[in-house]
């Protein structure tokens, strides 16, 4: 018997908002799966904040519909608090407290209890690898700890859905790598991230869908590997293991770019799966060997220059 596939965590509808005259969403559609990461990208002022805004219940859209963990955010936004957690751009901690004092504060305002509050602050420290330096002011952390006990305070209430606001802005590498393998373990045990990042290798490394946002609409969504397939300049590269099989195969693609001294061709093609087994085919009819072969496709850079018509790194004036 066919069951009905379970509800979006985050739902939009013809999503609007506008500053004055400024339209900063025009009628945006998302549908987040639960227990997966949902990427949102595009550039400076193309809307990413305010949509977590919005589906944070920060601020009120101007129209549309948005559900998130299944409750209305406009009619129920309490019920909406109850299940999220928000990790914004700028630090959340008091800079006078320990680590330690910071997660108890969140754990009192969330009204865990005295006892239960002190064991998940315990637990989360001892899970972000903060317990040594528990006792030190935020104000001594570096950069990576601090972003890892914002993160701790969003799950002191142990939320369904956590939105991410460009997490490892300003972060190392390293600090970067232990903060994508926490995200990993987050999803691992069921909860959904919403994530904005101005690092399209994050966006590639971490989530399974990826939506880019340019105007206030969404322009394009899929996997990463979806999107790349959208954008001109993917190809198969044939090695060939003598010059004869090499020319045989040029002159059956041809006007394909060969390089003589490496022994290879460099196919045009998407890297489908279907694309593969027509280029395949068409080789075993000519009883042409290939000796290797590889799939290049463009990156998210490529993809977000040729969807937004800018680099990333571009800004923009508006908000």
């Amino acid at each position: 018997m066919a069951t009905n596939p379970p509800p979006s965590a985050i739902q939009t509808v013809g999503l609007r908002k506008s500053f004055g005259d400024k339209v900063v969403l025009d009628g945006l559609d998302l549908a987040v799966a639960r227990g997966t990461v949902f990427a949102l990208l595009g550039p400076n002022g193309a809307g990413k904040t305010v949509t977590v805004q919005i589906l944070s219940t920060l601020i009120r859209a101007d129209g549309g519909q948005v559900r998130v963990a299944g409750h209305d955010v406009a009619a129920d936004p309490g019920a909406v608090r109850r299940a999220i957690g928000v990790t914004g751009q700028r630090s959340a901690l008091d800079d006078l407290l320990t680590g330690r004092e910071n997660l108890i504060l969140m754990a009192d305002l969330h009204h865990l209890g005295r006892a239960a509050g002190r064991r998940r602050a315990d637990l989360l420290l001892e899970r972000f690898g903060l317990a040594e330096v528990a006792g030190r002011r935020a104000a001594a952390y570096s950069g990576g700890m601090r972003r890892r006990l914002d993160l701790a305070m969003t799950l002191i209430a142990d939320p369904q859905i956590i939105f991410l606001d460009e997490p490892t802005t300003g972060l190392d590498p390293r600090s970067r790598r232990v903060m994508w393998d926490i995200v990993r373990d987050l999803v691992a045990g069921g909860v959904t991230i919403f994530l904005t990042t101005q690092y399209l290798d994050e966006a590639d490394r971490l989530a399974d869908r990826i939506g880019v946002l340019d105007g206030g609409r969404l322009v394009a969504e899929g996997t990463a590997e979806e999107l790349k397939r959208l954008v001109p300049g993917g190809h198969v590269t044939l090695r060939f293991a003598d010059a004869a099989a090499l020319h045989a195969a040029a002159a059956l693609f041809e006007p394909a770019p060969r390089d003589d001294e490496a022994l290879t061709l460099q196919v045009p093609s998407d890297g489908g799966v279907r694309s593969l087994r027509v280029l395949l085919a068409r080789l075993e009819d000519a009883s042409i060997e290939v000796d290797e072969l590889s799939v290049h496709l463009p990156d998210l850079d490529d993809v977000f220059l040729a969807l937004t018509g800018r680099p990333r790194h571009e800004k923009v004036t508006t908000r």
